[in-house]
């Protein structure tokens, strides 16, 4: 059916159109001796990753003619000490990419009637941008311009919206991804966890996952870190109703039933407790709530916990006793990727809750105290104060929400939601929304309410045929951002730098943001030629340059605090009571449980299998779906299925099916059956990240499924809103399925 927005595919018009040939993303692969050759027409300049979030610094190195060679860890980086994971040695994938976005792209209708896009000049596009934001701004005000931002870009188009007056402001990574883990922690111990997350992996006697597929999910750091525990001899135990890479690494696997995650982690605080092996010391000095906590669970035995989650008491018990023989140096990892039921939050605090009785926060081996530097702000003038903000769209939903929430925005958008804040018109870069956000009907119902959409992005995602503007900007490996100031054992700051000059007309989002703030009257916050500038004042306020940066592309400083607690003189948790928060009042202040509890949840009908998903070692979301270097490593998904589940439906490995969810949607495009015992018999398991749609996306295509277009039921957590994406079930289909499809 077409609607007023109609999806137009971009053809050949605004692509790079590079002639890359195979050969070179080979050369590019192959292991080098360049460190050797350094100054023999080869340069190294200093960068971070910008392929997926952890932001590794390392270096890249060209040759005389400006060709990118190859980019390395850099050596005396906390977050890589000098290795890059698959996805970070791909990088110049995403440079050399032949499908990349490469000229401004502005929607239009032709003689037929039909919707297609048309290049632009910068200025056309940039005027028409800053247009329809001063046409929104005094319809409506500013803040009915909402932005959805994700990665590097995102900052400075925070900044462009705070300047114009609009702080209506969110990315899918706080509600769809980390949200919870960050509420539950910080209700708990009254601080959020951040990233990097400050684990002591390197130094922990016992590393505790829980849907942590560390090995497959590259956060590199901790990945090298749990590397290094298990050679000095730690001990894993892995929760996973799949035997991840991680568990393979494991002294316990436990392939819990999935949604049952929170009546597990009940039945072993009734073991450390009921078996008095958490730590009391620390829970008398630095804790409160606890006879309240021993009280709540006390029901809760293993015998209790197997009825629900398939895991033996004998197991239950036995891995509770092996934390409790490590403490304090046992980590039960938080978590990253956590909106998974839609009682999130209250898992991610009965994580910190076990945390704490276990004696790991603060402590050698557990959770280390993390230190970034404070570095100062370039001085702007003051933002302006906006008459509402993201805050708004949640109405009295969510109360410990602190930070955007992607979907009530988009429930914001939608008139018959009768939302008093209303937004009309969107600004998108860096999240590709249709594979980042659940339910794409109700997505696609909140664009075409749209006033106006702009799209800021280095490829033709699939975002960006719902456009009405498409700026290209350039990659990380072309452009300044901000300095990298992530909290670590050390404080430390690296530098991004172009390392080659933007392909194409992109540009990079410095100067975008610039150009639009100059259009819109906001040059005084604005005030600099280039944003080098802004980068050499502000470390020339901590005792640096950017001179200097540019040769050693790390600098670490002395930290002001302890790495750890000393027992001597006492600790103030940033908490109301200046304790660890075991029962949360202010939970119960707000209607909810102070103490987490299990709820059960829907089960797979006759024939379906509950849709879990996850992360491969050298891919990062859908970004990195048609980069020539890692889909080299892998270009297509699987679906992993139980051998009985294969006998039931007859199914061969490598056999194509398509999926169908519970409310009848169908996988566009065929995937592959992995039969394999690592896979429980009630679930079936994917790669996030494939199955693009984009014909633009020449490599990625077609290649796999995507488990997005198949969440459309999800789960939101009261208590911060994020979306529970794990509530959704597939059949197989084994017979191509009739669509209807439009011209």
């Amino acid at each position: 059916m077409k609607t007023r927005r109609d999806f137009i595919k971009i053809t050949g018009l605004g692509l790079a159109g590079l002639a890359i040939g195979g050969g070179t993303f080979k050369f590019l692969q192959g292991s080098s001796l360049w460190d050797s050759v350094l100054g023999e027409g080869i340069t190294r300049l200093p960068t971070y990753c910008e392929v997926c979030f952890w932001k590794c610094a390392g270096w890249v190195y060209k040759d005389e003619r400006g060709k990118l060679l190859k980019v390395i860890g850099n050596e005396i980086d906390p977050h890589c000490t000098g290795r890059l994971c698959p996805r970070g040695t791909g990088g110049l994938g995403m440079y050399y990419d032949t499908d990349r976005l490469s000229t401004p792209l502005i929607r239009t209708t032709n003689a037929e009637g039909k919707q297609v896009f048309r290049k632009a000049s910068w200025e056309e596009a940039l005027q028409l941008v800053a247009d329809k934001m001063k046409q929104a701004a005094d319809q409506h005000g500013p803040e009915s311009v909402a932005l959805f931002n994700h990665g590097s870009s995102g900052d400075f188009f925070e900044h462009l919206f705070k300047a114009y007056g609009s702080q209506t402001i969110a990315a899918p990574s706080y509600a769809q991804c980390r949200g919870p883990r960050d509420v539950g922690f910080k209700a708990t111990f009254g601080s959020a966890l951040g990233s990097p997350e400050p684990l002591d992996i390197r130094d922990t006697r016992c590393l505790v996952l829980i849907g942590s597929h560390l090995g497959e999910n590259m956060h590199n750091g901790q990945v090298q870190e749990m590397s290094e525990a298990i050679d000095k001899g730690a001990d894993i135990i892995t929760v996973d109703p799949r035997f991840s890479t991680a568990a393979s690494k494991s002294k316990f696997w436990l392939p819990i039933k999935p949604a049952t995650d929170i009546a597990l982690l009940l039945a072993w605080m009734n073991v450390l407790i009921g078996e008095d092996l958490y730590d009391k010391a620390y829970i008398e000095k630095y804790a409160n709530g606890f006879e309240r906590l021993k009280h709540h669970v006390r029901r809760f035995t293993p015998e209790w916990a197997y009825g629900i989650t398939t895991i033996k008491p004998a197991d239950i018990r036995a891995t509770a006793r092996l934390m409790a023989s490590a403490a304090p140096a046992v980590i039960v990892h938080p978590g990253r990727h956590v909106t998974w039921y839609g009682d999130d939050t209250q898992r991610s605090r009965a994580i910190a809750i076990l945390n704490a009785l276990l004696g790991s926060w603060g402590r050698r081996g557990g959770i280390y105290f993390k230190e970034t530097l404070p570095l100062p702000k370039y001085p702007y003038p003051d933002y302006p104060t906006p008459a509402w903000d993201w805050k708004e769209t949640l109405g009295d939903r969510y109360p410990f929400a602190d930070s955007g929430v992607s979907n009530a925005l988009v429930d914001a958008t939608i008139p018959e939601n009768g939302r008093k804040a209303r937004i009309k018109a969107w600004v998108v870069t860096g999240t590709n929304l249709p594979a980042s956000m659940p339910d794409k009907p109700r997505l696609e119902q909140a664009i075409n309410a749209l006033d106006f959409l702009a799209v800021v992005d280095t490829m033709p995602m699939e975002i960006t045929g719902y456009a009405d503007v498409i700026l290209p900007e350039c990659t990380y490996l072309e452009r300044y951002d901000e300095i990298r100031n992530a909290p670590h054992r050390e404080p430390n700051l690296a530098i991004r730098m172009p390392v080659a000059e933007p392909l194409g007309d992109s540009k990079p989002s410095w100067w975008i943001t610039k150009q639009l703030g100059e259009k819109l009257g906001l040059g005084a916050w604005f005030p600099y030629r280039d944003y080098n500038e802004v980068l050499d004042w502000q470390l020339k306020q901590v005792g640096s340059s950017l001179d200097e940066l540019q040769k050693v592309g790390v600098k670490k400083f002395e930290r002001n605090g302890p790495l750890y607690m000393n027992e001597n003189q006492g600790y103030v948790f940033p908490t109301p009571s200046g304790k660890i928060e075991l029962y949360a009042a202010a939970f119960e202040q707000s209607g909810f449980d102070p103490l987490p509890n299990y709820t059960a949840h829907p089960e797979p009908g006759e024939g379906y299998y509950r849709l879990i998903y996850g992360r491969a070692p050298m891919h990062t979301f859908s970004r990195t779906a048609n980069n020539a270097l890692l889909a080299d490593l892998m270009d297509e998904n699987d679906v992993w299925v139980n051998p009985k589940v294969a006998g039931i439906w007859g199914l061969e490995n490598g056999q194509m099916v398509w999926l169908k969810n519970q409310d009848g949607v169908v996988s566009t495009f065929p995937i592959k059956v992995r039969i394999t015992e690592r896979i429980r018999w009630d679930s079936v398991y994917m790669v996030h990240g494939f199955g693009q749609t984009q014909k633009e996306l020449t490599r990625a295509y077609g290649k796999g499924a995507s488990d997005s277009e198949l969440i459309t039921r999800t789960m939101v957590d009261p208590i911060m809103g994020a979306t529970g994406l794990r509530g959704n079930f597939v059949t197989f289909l084994l017979d191509e399925p009739v669509k209807a499809f439009e011209s």
